[in-house]
């Protein structure tokens, strides 16, 4: 794969006063590309042997000095390309030579990881984990067309300022939280990080760029809420089953997306003899063990039978997350409970009031939460007005006061 190069003059492209511009062309397996050096002069004064403008005119020796730079500048392009042995034509050191990125825009890649996914779905990624990429890839989007004016920029332009402007964006614009914007750097995060992998950048700017997530408010039921809810005398069906659903959520600590598709495959007798729910959470696919309490065990036994839950192969009659969601702010208010009733509260709810409070080793809590990592526990790890109140009194008794 040899490249030839030679000047020629264009007399097609002759100025008024019979000037012409100087073109270098450049040849490889029989491809051809011209490129002009922005020199024009009268063809009287070309050298077509020695490939030079006439020394005795004036400006020569500058011209001529541009004209050996541009050849020069298009054979290191040639030779830097051989060097990384990656296939390329003459097109390819035409766009190097005048600058025109061929490395893909960050969108492109965003989407690549977004095609990734999907075909992946239930093979290491979530659909709702795919909901949210879908989101960050949406925003970053809005973010390049209404702060940069473009449709997307070539990942290897990503910079530091990209990245704080794009979390000021966030901020200003949609009002969110610094752990909300953290969730969306995260994600551009991991793009930028498959686009080292696929050898378009080498440094991912995050490396200068730092997003601190604060440490966050946890919301949980104390013991009387629960309480509350349990006892509460509720006519309407709909409502009840949402309230046996969030409560069986408290005593298992199971998060909606692994509630909505329990069955009785995951409902185990173990070797102490009481049934305990195994089961793959489906955001981690960490193996849950949990053993059911007198309180969950007799939800599960108050549907054995519901219809729903025997067309569908379930233990509980689930509805959509949304759905539930909404349906616990009517609970919340009927049981006269301030805080925002979510499902994933009842989760919060099992860690702090559950077990915790109840002197569960946090090491065990996480276990039975699913967590990879003890720190992700250690989120809850909150110690109630209650429980000082108890351990002094066992520290009064100790002490003989």
């Amino acid at each position: 794969m040899r490249l030839i190069s030679s000047f020629v003059i264009k007399k097609t492209k002759a100025k008024k006063d019979g000037s012409c511009p100087i073109y270098i062309r450049v040849t490889l397996n029989q491809k051809r590309m011209e490129l002009s050096s922005g020199i024009f002069i009268s063809p009287n004064d070309w050298n077509e042997v020695a490939q030079k403008i006439d020394p005795g005119i004036e400006g020569a020796k500058v011209y001529n000095n541009r004209l050996t730079k541009m050849t020069t500048n298009i054979y290191d392009l040639y030779n830097q390309l051989v060097s990384l042995g990656k296939p390329f034509d003459i097109h390819t050191i035409k766009k190097r030579y005048l600058g025109i990125s061929e490395v893909p825009g960050l969108l492109k890649i965003f989407d690549y990881y977004l095609h990734t996914m999907e075909t992946n779905l239930g093979k290491g990624y979530a659909f709702e984990t795919l909901k949210h990429y879908r989101v960050s890839r949406s925003k970053l989007a809005e973010f390049m067309s209404e702060q940069l004016s473009c449709k997307d920029m070539p990942v290897n332009v990503i910079n530091y300022d990209f990245l704080n402007r794009f979390d000021m964006y966030l901020k200003s614009t949609y009002g969110i939280h610094q752990n909300t914007a953290w969730n969306y750097h995260k994600h551009l995060r991991r793009v930028l990080n498959l686009a080292i992998s696929m050898d378009h950048i080498r440094k991912n700017p995050y490396s200068k760029f730092k997003v601190k997530l604060e440490e966050a408010h946890r919301d949980f039921l104390t013991k009387d809420e629960l309480a509350r809810i349990e006892t509460k005398a509720i006519d309407l069906e709909r409502l009840s089953i949402v309230r046996d659903i969030f409560v069986f959520a408290c005593y298992t600590g199971l998060a909606y997306a692994d509630i909505a598709k329990l069955n009785k495959e995951h409902l185990q007798t173990r070797n102490d003899g009481n049934l305990w729910i195994i089961i793959k959470r489906t955001k981690t696919k960490s193996i849950c063990h949990i053993p059911l309490f007198p309180n969950a065990m007799h939800i599960l036994n108050k549907y054995a039978d519901y219809p729903e839950t025997l067309l569908k192969g379930r233990v509980l009659p689930v509805s959509s997350n949304q759905r539930l969601n909404s349906y616990l702010k009517e609970l919340a208010d009927i049981c006269d409970i301030k805080k925002n009733l979510t499902m994933h509260m009842a989760r919060h709810t099992f860690a702090t009031t559950v077990t915790l409070s109840n002197g569960v080793p946090i090491e065990t809590v996480s276990k039975l939460l699913g967590h990879r990592s003890l720190k992700v526990t250690q989120i809850y790890a909150r110690v109630l007005e209650s429980k000082i109140s108890e351990d002094m009194m066992v520290l009064k008794t100790k002490l003989g006061m």
